[in-house]
């Protein structure tokens, strides 16, 4: 495994599993079956609506909660509530967060800041995230924030390595958690000569030469899987690296392209939906 210290000293994985879209039930499965291969890495969400299986699952494998590097997030009808740190660590059942998130940039994000921020000199929280936040509005929060930012999550992969955004980060030490690792599955993207050409080179897969990709380039990744077989493909790419040729010949596969872009309205509409039970 390889390791990212984000700037407040925290000693972060680089690579480990996400349960975006499983159920309860899946996400238990999944997370027991990625400790126990080795996996330390785990990131949930309130608005997965499966903390309370991501901690089953993490009960179930045996690995000591120390261990961990446990990742969630708010989700905004949240932000305002003082239990809802709280209430997402009785979901989880552990007693403090290696990594808490705010999910998306609503209006009332300020406030979310601040419970976070209470919860991490409570002892709660380990390190603060934004996801999703525009540049404008991680520069507010990274310039006024009492507790600064440790760490960004948005998309990312190599056709769109999020260049400028990586300019903000390298000026406050802050960290970048790259979701869509392989571009929301898209074939033209993991099917490119240039990872074909390397999967062949290196005894890998295409997707293992896009995850080593992103480690050399300093990304946390975070693919979801349910099959075991894969969930352990996702993190074998520890035994080789890239050359410095490599890496700059991938570079030119970016094409400014993205899979995802929340909308104002969207934005909007993810501050009113409430969050559903998590079983």
């Amino acid at each position: 495994m390889e390791y990212i210290t984000l700037n407040n000293g925290v000693k972060m994985p680089m690579a480990g599993i996400g349960v975006f879209m499983m159920s309860p039930a899946e996400a238990e499965a999944a997370v027991e079956s990625a400790l126990k291969s080795g996996v330390r890495l785990i990131d949930t969400a309130n608005g997965y609506m499966n903390e309370s299986g991501t901690g089953r699952g993490i009960k179930k494998s045996g690995v000591a909660r120390e261990e961990i590097f446990l990742v969630t997030k708010l989700w905004p009808t949240v932000y305002e509530k003082e239990t809802a740190v709280e209430e997402t660590l009785a979901r989880l059942g552990t007693d403090y967060i290696d990594l808490l998130f705010l999910h998306q940039p609503t209006a009332n994000w300020r406030e979310g800041y601040k419970n976070i921020e209470k919860a991490v000199r409570a002892g709660k929280v380990k390190a603060i995230g934004l996801s999703n936040f525009p540049d404008e509005l991680l520069r507010e929060a990274i310039d006024t924030a009492e507790i600064k930012p440790q760490i960004v999550q948005v998309e990312a992969h190599p056709y769109y390595p999020q260049t400028e955004l990586k300019k903000i980060l390298a000026e406050t030490g802050m960290g970048l958690m790259a979701w869509y690792p392989l571009g929301h599955g898209d074939k033209n993207l993991i099917q490119e000569p240039i990872f074909t050409k390397l999967a062949q080179k290196y005894g890998k897969s295409n997707a293992q030469i896009i995850l080593r990709w992103h480690i050399q380039s300093g990304n946390v990744v975070f693919p979801g899987s349910k099959n075991p077989a894969h969930i352990r493909d996702n993190f074998d790419i520890f035994d080789f690296a890239l050359t410095e040729d490599e890496m700059a010949e991938i570079a030119k596969v970016d094409k400014g392209v993205r899979y995802y872009t929340a909308t104002p309205e969207m934005i909007a509409a993810y501050a009113k939906m409430e969050l559903q039970p998590d079983l």
